[in-house]
Order: C-alpha cells, then structure tokens, then sequence
C-alpha cells in the first residue's frame, strides 16, 4: 500500500457518492450494498469503501505528473466502478459465496440480478470518466479517455476468458498466460495510468509510457495476486481457487514446463482430479518449492515492474513523480 493511500481513498469516496446522487431505486441500493455503504435491507453502514489498486493508478499517474491527483478523481471513479463490475461477475463466474466480509450480491439475490448489477457497474464507470470535463480536461482527451476505458473493457474479457479457458488445459505455456495477465489485469491498469496522465495534461509521450507502465504494473500484479492465491495465508495452498477452479498460475506453469519427469507426472495426477483435497494443495505447493517456481515468479513480477518504470523514466517524468511511481510499483508486488 502506498503512503497516500488514505488521501487517495476518501478522495475516491467522495467522488463516488455523487455519482450516485440522485439514483434511488433497487438497482442503486443493491450496488450500494455491494460498495459496502448500505446493508441488504438497504440501511446505511458506517465506513467506506476500499480503493483498490487500479484506482490508485489513477491518482498516482496524474500526481506524478502534476503534482496534485484531484483532477483525476473522476477517471479514478471510473476505473474503480469498472473493476468493481469485474469483482460482481466473477462471483458468478466462480460462485463465490463471500466478496470481502460479506455474501456477494449473487449470493443474496441471485445470478441474474448480479449480472445486471455489473452491468449497471460497468455503464457507471464510463459515465464517471466523463465527468473529467467538469475538473477541467478537454472534451478531446475525455474522449481518448473513454476509449481507453471501452478497449480496456473489451481486453479484459478477453483476458477472463483465456483464464477460464485454461482451467480446463494440463498444459499452459508461459507466454499464453502473460498474454492473459496483460488482457485481464494489464489493460484496465494501463486505461487507469493513461487516464491520469490525460487528466494532468501530460503530452501525448507520457501518456503513451505511463500506459505502458500501467499494463506492467497490472500485470506484476496479477502475478503477485496468482502467487498469494496459490500459496495461501498459511502458505499451505488451501484457497478456494486452488481447490474448486484449479487456476493455472505462472509458478504452475514454470513447474510443469521445468520440473523433473516425477514432478511432472505427480502435478498431472493431482490436476486430473475432479475435485482437489486439501492435502494435493499441500503437496502441489511442495513441489512448487522443490522446483523454485514461486521465486521464478516474483522475479519476472519484477522484472515487468523495472520495465514499466524505465519506460516513465524515459519519458521526463520528474524524480520526485518517479519516486511516487516506484512505491505504487512495490504496492503491486503484494497483490493485494
């Protein structure tokens, strides 16, 4: 987490409450609930609502170039709202009882309504990259900046897709899953960069790297995020992705592209199950440590994040925004 984060946070809150201003009704009381402002009987709850990674990206971008991040709270809302809709259907997509501390929409009112939550989400999003106009951004770079935000859109379900393709392949090379992490985790951190580098009036060269460092840092932290997943809190592999989706993660893959014959074939045993016991978790992050492939992972975690901000670096970014970009990149190595 970065040190601004606080700052960032109640910022972000506060744009996303007047975005909702005015919007009553089931549809705006369910995503409330979702945001953690309102109970399932519509009550208000007391705290806010978590600033996830990309909407820092946002800020952070913008301050870097600027030296102040207000001017891109609307394309901070604006991303935040659009992963919150990646957050809701994923639930689906998983079936995911839980989000956070608390029973996911799907959960509480079914697939169907979630599906039209995230949706409602996601038309949210764009319409809060549009309120960039009224912080003083030209119409002519809100409009790169919603165009920005539909591709990233478009890449992202490209990205889920591959992912949950993959679950049900033995074998997934390393370059199809930095393809994947690129798309689903890559793209929308790229749009959330470039946006905040628009909002700072940034010409058209920082905008164009900082883009580039958003897609690494989306995607170093996708692979940090993989890595926490498969490790566990206890470090024993026992998470619900490892044992209901069997994901296909880079220290997986490293492993069945790298290991021994006999890791190898015990890994292809363990995934042939329908349906993986805590104990094949235990024994798949074994092997995953005998064959080094957690560090193999955080390295190339890394090394995505040098590149990101030696492409900043040569675009003029001043030292002390590089400064606010390099704790934002040590912020994605913890995944969180």
């Amino acid at each position: 987490m970065i040190s601004r984060y606080d700052e960032y946070r109640q910022g972000v809150e506060v744009e996303l409450r007047a975005i909702f201003e005015g919007r009553e009704g089931f549809l705006y009381n369910l995503l409330r609930y979702h945001l953690g402002w309102v109970d399932r009987e519509g009550r208000p709850q007391d705290g806010g609502t978590p600033l996830h990674f990309q909407g820092a990206v946002a800020l952070a971008a913008c301050e870097a170039l600027d030296g102040d991040f207000h001017s891109a709270l609307p394309a901070a809302a604006g991303v935040e709202l659009v992963h919150h809709f990646t957050l809701v259907h994923g639930e689906v997509q998983a079936g995911r009882a839980e989000d956070a501390d608390r029973p996911s929409i799907w959960w509480v009112w079914g697939p169907a309504q979630a599906i039209n939550a995230g949706d409602g989400l996601h038309a949210l999003g764009r319409t809060a990259m549009m309120r960039m106009v009224g912080n003083g951004t030209s119409p002519e770079r809100v409009l790169r900046a919603v165009r920005s935000l539909d591709t990233a859109c478009l890449r992202l379900c490209e990205g889920q897709y591959m992912d949950l393709e993959f679950q049900d392949q033995m074998i997934v090379t390393n370059t199809a899953y930095l393809e994947m992490v690129n798309r689903k985790a890559g793209a929308l951190t790229g749009c959330a960069a470039e946006s905040g580098a628009l909002a700072a009036g940034a010409p058209d060269t920082q905008c164009d790297a900082l883009q580039r460092l958003g897609v690494n840092l989306g995607a170093a932290w996708q692979i940090a995020r993989d890595i926490g997943q498969l490790w566990g809190e206890q470090g024993d592999g026992v998470t619900p992705s490892n044992i209901i989706s069997k994901k296909k993660s880079l220290p997986l893959i490293h492993a069945l592209e790298h290991g021994s014959i006999a890791a190898r074939r015990e890994l292809g045993a363990i995934y042939m199950k329908r349906v993986l016991e805590p104990e094949d978790a235990n024994r798949l992050v074994a092997i995953l440590e005998e064959t080094g492939s957690r560090t193999v992972a955080e390295q190339r975690a890394r090394q995505l994040l040098d590149e990101g901000l030696a492409a900043a670096s040569g675009a003029d970014v001043s030292a002390d925004g590089m400064a606010l970009l390099r704790e934002l990149g040590e912020w994605a190595l913890e995944g969180n």
